[in-house]
């Protein structure tokens, strides 16, 4: 079977669902970017002053990325992440996220993320 290919280029995320060891809430919101194969991106929201991702979308549409972001209090944080996505019926976008810690926290945890309606 072959993979549906995902432009997540200007694509705009907000979490619907974060682990409780998570710095991610429904406040925060991440925008995508994509030239070929590299993703990158920023995110800032609930208790994120700023973050950025930066990774790649795999041939099946999955995306592996580091981030870091630095918080409200000026603690800063980094991590890694794999993304399953899943085409909604409503056309959107939906990311089961796999992630660690790698640097300020320790632990992992799972989160969902979904792309806002280009139409708001």
């Amino acid at each position: 079977m072959m993979a549906t290919i995902i432009d997540y280029n200007n694509k705009v995320f907000k979490a619907l669902v974060n682990d409780h060891t998570g710095h991610v809430t429904s406040n925060t919101t991440f925008y995508y970017y994509q030239k070929g194969t590299v993703l990158w991106g920023t995110y800032e929201g609930g208790a994120i002053a700023k973050g950025t991702i930066v990774g790649k979308v795999l041939a099946d549409g999955k995306l592996q990325y580091h981030y870091q972001h630095i918080t409200n209090e000026g603690k800063m944080y980094t991590g890694y992440c794999e993304s399953t996505p899943e085409a909604k019926y409503n056309g959107r976008i939906r990311l089961f996220e796999k992630w660690h810690w790698t640097s300020g926290a320790e632990g992992s945890g799972t989160s969902i993320v979904e792309e806002l309606s280009a139409v708001s």
